[in-house]
């Protein structure tokens, strides 16, 4: 049996052979692809975007065959140093993983940008609540496109 073909990076088609299978959402959580390429985040950065008092989240649909959810963190050095960049994109990771794999959308990319003073210091419940009420609105705008 030959491999299955890529359908890009981070996705695999299931080959034709077998049968397509779906589960639900809710059987296992999503993991998490990441945002490596410059252009990925310049796309993102020329999407939909919702600040929250954390840090900024941009949004895309891919509109292309794979449904992972990708993701990208960013901090600048208004954030401060590389221990203070590296501490504030960490926080921003495990925030991802708690609320995107849920409430994020398959096909879209989402890209985390860390604020000065606030993604560090904010208590890590409030960035919680900040992601999930971001990608409410996001979310909100998209489907209020649609109708």
């Amino acid at each position: 049996m030959t491999p299955p073909e890529s359908k890009g990076k981070g996705c695999i088609a299931p080959p034709d052979s077998l049968p397509a299978v779906s589960f639900p959402m809710s059987s296992a959580p999503q993991k998490l692809k990441i945002l490596r390429q410059r252009a990925d985040f310049l796309r993102a950065a020329s999407a939909r975007r919702q600040g929250t008092n954390g840090f900024l989240v941009q949004a895309r649909a891919r509109n292309d065959d794979c449904l992972a959810i990708r993701v990208g963190f960013t901090c600048s050095k208004k954030i401060g140093n590389a221990v203070a960049r590296n501490r504030a994109k960490r926080r921003l990771r495990e925030v991802a993983r708690a609320v995107l794999a849920d409430k994020g959308r398959q096909g879209w990319d989402y890209v985390l940008v860390g604020r000065p003073g606030a993604t560090i210091d904010r208590d890590f419940a409030l960035l919680l609540t900040d992601l999930t009420s971001a990608l409410d609105r996001i979310h909100g705008q998209a489907d209020g496109a649609r109708k």
